[in-house]
This record gives structure tokens, C-alpha cells and sequence, in this order.
């Protein structure tokens, strides 16, 4: 009798298009849903079925919980652990198809009978035959799928060593599901005695370009933060214009000087980050009138290689600096113009400088009042609540203004990196190695620039960079934290292997069917028995 319920490519693709059926875009119903038909899922293997126990759900907010499923074997010290998220991006990009989007067997037919919706290179990989599509497929239920899949294997071959599955909800938006998990996995360590060996991810190999065909591993995370501001002007009307100045004028001259702003390129190997832009900005009028707008918010994305939230804080800070400095000289120039009276010099301040000064005027109390009034207004995403306690606060001090408030708003992922870690280092060339019986090359990447939960372990930061954005996230310790301390104490390398796909969060996204049902399942098999001792042929 067979035992194994995933081992051939057939049951494996099997797997996945289950997996990818069960809806679980972020912050809907599916993905609160999803965790408990997986649980129901897992249980169906045979370890499982035994030790009913070691399948675990916790909580991670809004009704959704993290999976964990641990494989122990009684001899082993060391314990892998296999990460990967259950969410995915909306579909509404897919427009009629939209009802096939989570149905990659069908979608993919689908298109093959409208290939004229689709990219000159999406069409081409569509009638190779050599890719799978839909949302969920490449990003990254394949990784999930190929963890079931080793765990299933271990478990009746009894590899020595522990896995640990641990599929999160939240990577598409906030992180929750990992920044949860990490108490838990802390608690494993501190109080259950894993040793943690390696923080495993499954999250895709990116293609580089339309004729990229390489597939690449992962020693490391790209950060990402998000520097933004409150532009606080002086209100008027549009027949005196002179009598104020418009919030969004201010806002043009920072947002000019941060987009595409090499000061924040960072360069690690010959790898670089992408350059800043502008994620979101407006004005905070909620109906027209003839007033001018008096404030006004602009979120900036800024990626990382080594830098802290310390030292980007001190870096837009610099740049605000020299933004309002030309903002002040190009008004002034205007008034001299039209013989007006500047209102002054626009101040550019932290908010946690505003945070101070509207305690010392109002009282901690009265401040934390008008928090949580902003709090309460559930509508209004973390984003939105910074903005607007930073607004409020402003309008309980507007002798601050004109003023360009800085603070950082959620979510905070930090830039990891295992690419010097000598474990790290014999895993990836034992897989390229091993990837040569497919004829197929790997190639590393230090920085996986998808962004990824693997930035909340391994944490490096021994001076304590990390409070410059908890001081400046207006939501910090309310709706929005982040465990640094305990995420110093999972200190195991990190590494990602994953399937090929191409073109995550578009229609197009798709999986590469040999990459993801017969090169990797092998490969990881291989790799995670050399990380357990076990001696293997070089070829299966």
C-alpha cells in the first residue's frame, strides 16, 4: 500500500490547485478560512493522523491564524523550519476571467482559446505548455505545496532531523502573520529546546527579464520602509492666495527631491535597491470649496540593504531640510514679487519632537485622548491613522505651522542577510551542484527583492536602531508593532528555494511545471536530507 499521498508530480500538481482553490486574498473571508481547511488538510497524513497535537493554529489578528505543523523525530537536536504565506493579491486585474483566477487547470485552458489577451512573452510561455497560471500559483502557494510535500516525506522515512511547517497569513500587506509567529517560534526555542538550524523560505524565483529562464536562491531579504510626511500650510482664500500657502505646494518640493533619489540607493555585490517613489500623497480636504488646502501627507517607499530605520529617518530628515529650504526661497521670491508678507519659514520636525511638544501643551492625557479618538476609526487603515494623528496633533498646535512633520508609517520589513553564514553558503552550491542533473543552472542572489517574512528573523541591530521607528510611528504599540527583540533571538540563517515562475500580482502570473513538480521537489529533498547528515546518491 502507498503511503505517500503527495509523492508524484501528478498528486503534487493536484496539491497546489486544491491549495490555490481555497480563495485566500488578503483580508477577506478565504484567508480567515484558510488556516482550518489546511489544519483539515494536514491531518489527512499519516504522522499526523498519529500525533494529532503537533498541528497547531495561532492567532494572528482579525480572526486569522498561523499554521504549525512539526514533524519530530526522537533522536534529533536540530529543526528546519519551512516558511511560506496563504495569502495572496486581489484578482479584480483579471476581469472576465476574474471567476477562473483561483482555478489554474481551467484558466490556463482558457487562455490558450484567448491568447490575445495576453503579452507577447505571457503568450509564448502560455503555448509552450510549460507553465501553469493563476493567482496563488508562483506567489506562493507552489512553496507551501512543495513543504507539504517534505514534510509528508520525512515523516514516513523518518529523516533525523525536525521540520517545522510554518505558513502565515498577511506577507501581501502588513506582515501580521509572521511578526505573530515569531513569540511562538521563540517559545519553541526558549522553552520546548529546538535548535533551530535554518529559516527555510518557498517563496518563487523571480525571472530577471522576458528571456530569463535562470532560476535563482535567495540568501537574503531586501527591507523596505516607509519615510513619509504631513505638510502643514496656512489656509486662504483662492482670491488671496498670498495670505497662505497651499500644503500641497509644499509637498511638490519634497516629493520632487525624494523620487528616484540616489542619496537611497544602497549597492551590496553588484546588487542594488530600487530607487525611492511616491507610494501615496493627497491632500486631507474632504470636499471641494474655495479654501486652499491647508494639509496635506506623502508616503515615500524606500528599500534597504544594511541601512536601519535610524539612519533613513536622519537621511529624510536631510532631505526634508533641503526641500522646505527651497520651498522658503522659491515663496519668498513670490512675495518679494507681488510685495506680500511671508507667513515664515517652513519647520521641518520628527514626530516624535510634535509628540513632545503637544504633551508639554496639552497633556499626556489630552494627547492620548485625541490618539485614540483617531484609533476608534476603524475605516481608516495603519496608514491612514498615522496621517491623521499627526493632523490632529497639528491642529492642537498650529503655532508649529508652517511646518513638514516626518514620520514613518507601517509596514517596517528589515533588510536580512545569511550570505556569509558558511551553512548558508555549502547549501547553495550543493543545490547548483545537484541542479546540474536537470541541466539546469542556479545562480545566488543576496537580496530577494520580492519582499518577504524572512525579515522578521535573524535580526541584527545591537544598538537599538530599530526605536527610530518606533518613536515615529504615530501607531506604534496600538495597531501596528513589530517583535524586534525577540526576533534577535532566532539567530539560525536564512535561505529561500523556491519554484520559477514569472509575473506575481499581474493576470499573468504563472508557475514553471517543471520547475515546480519535478526539479525542486528533488531538490529540496536533497537538500534538507544533507542538512539532516543523511548520505544520498547524486542523482535520484
Amino acid at each position: 500500500m502507498n503511503r505517500y499521498r503527495f509523492d508524484t508530480p501528478e498528486k503534487l500538481r493536484a496539491l497546489l490547485c486544491e491549495l490555490v482553490s481555497w480563495d485566500s486574498r488578503t483580508l477577506t473571508e478565504g484567508e480567515r478560512f484558510f488556516s482550518w481547511k489546511l489544519q483539515n488538510k494536514l491531518s489527512e497524513l499519516e504522522y499526523f493522523t498519529e500525533n494529532p497535537d503537533n498541528i497547531t493554529l495561532h492567532d494572528a489578528g482579525l480572526g486569522r491564524q498561523v499554521v504549525h505543523a512539526l514533524y519530530e523525530h526522537p533522536d534529533a537536536i536540530d529543526t528546519i523550519v519551512l516558511i511560506s504565506h496563504f495569502d495572496t493579491v486581489q484578482t479584480d486585474e483579471y476581469g472576465a476571467l476574474e471567476p477562473l483566477a483561483f482555478h489554474p487547470e481551467e484558466l490556463t485552458k482558457k487562455l490558450l482559446e484567448n491568447k490575445e489577451m495576453l503579452p507577447e512573452a505571457a503568450r509564448i510561455d502560455l503555448e509552450s505548455g510549460k507553465y501553469l497560471f493563476g493567482r496563488g500559483t508562483m506567489d506562493m502557494k507552489m512553496g507551501l505545496a512543495l513543504h507539504i510535500q517534505l514534510i509528508e516525506r520525512a515523516s514516513i522515512e523518518k529523516w533525523p532531523i525536525n521540520l517545522l511547517l510554518c505558513t502565515v497569513p498577511d506577507e501581501e500587506v502588513n506582515s501580521a502573520g509572521m511578526r505573530a509567529a515569531v513569540k511562538e517560534l521563540v517559545r519553541l526555542q526558549e522553552q520546548e529546546g529546538h535548535r533551530f538550524k535554518l529559516f527555510l523560505n518557498g517563496e518563487p524565483s523571480f525571472s530577471q527579464g522576458p528571456s530569463d529562464t535562470k532560476e535563482y536562491v535567495y540568501s537574503g531579504t531586501i527591507g523596505k520602509i516607509m519615510p513619509s510626511a504631513l505638510f502643514y500650510g496656512k489656509e486662504t482664500h483662492v482670491g488671496e492666495p498670498l495670505k497662505g500657502i497651499t500644503a500641497d505646494y509644499m509637498a511638490s518640493f519634497l516629493t520632487h527631491k525624494m523620487e528616484w533619489n540616489p542619496l537611497f540607493r544602497e549597492i551590496h555585490q553588484d546588487e542594488s535597491t530600487p530607487l525611492p517613489v511616491t507610494l501615496h500623497q493627497k491632500d486631507l480636504k474632504i470636499q471641494y470649496s474655495t479654501q486652499t488646502p491647508q494639509r496635506a501627507a506623502a508616503l515615500y517607499n524606500v528599500f534597504l540593504f544594511k541601512r536601519t530605520a535610524a539612519e533613513i529617518m536622519s537621511l529624510f530628515e536631510q532631505v526634508a531640510n533641503e526641500a522646505m529650504a527651497e520651498c522658503n526661497e522659491h515663496y519668498k521670491a513670490v512675495c518679494d514679487r507681488e510685495s506680500a508678507v511671508p507667513l515664515g519659514d517652513i519647520r521641518v520636525l520628527r514626530f516624535e519632537e510634535l509628540l513632545k511638544y503637544a504633551e508639554e501643551q496639552l497633556g499626556k492625557n489630552e494627547v492620548s485622548r485625541l490618539k485614540q479618538e483617531v484609533l476608534l476609526q476603524e475605516e481608516w487603515d495603519d496608514r491612514e491613522q498615522c496621517i491623521r494623528i499627526v493632523d490632529t496633533l497639528m491642529m492642537e498646535c498650529q503655532e508649529l505651522g508652517p511646518a513638514t512633520v516626518l514620520f514613518y508609517a507601517p509596514p517596517y520589513y528589515p533588510a536580512v542577510n545569511s550570505s556569509e553564514d558558511p551553512l548558508v553558503q555549502e547549501s547553495i552550491e550543493f543545490l547548483q551542484e545537484r541542479a546540474q542533473v536537470f541541466d539546469l543552472t542556479i545562480e545566488q542572489v543576496h537580496y530577494f527583492n520580492g519582499i518577504c517574512d524572512l525579515s522578521y528573523v535573524h535580526y541584527k541591530d545591537e544598538e537599538d536602531h530599530w526605536k527610530a521607528f518606533a518613536e515615529n510611528t504615530p501607531v506604534y504599540g496600538a495597531t501596528y508593532s513589530i517583535p524586534f527583540e525577540d526576533m534577535r533571538k532566532l539567530t539560525a540563517p536564512v535561505l529561500n528555494v523556491g519554484p520559477f515562475g514569472k509575473d506575481a500580482h499581474q493576470k499573468t502570473e504563472r508557475l514553471h511545471i517543471d520547475s515546480a513538480f519535478r526539479e525542486m521537489p528533488v531538490l529540496l529533498e536533497q537538500l534538507v536530507k544533507k542538512l539532516a547528515g543523511m548520505n544520498q546518491p547524486k542523482s535520484r
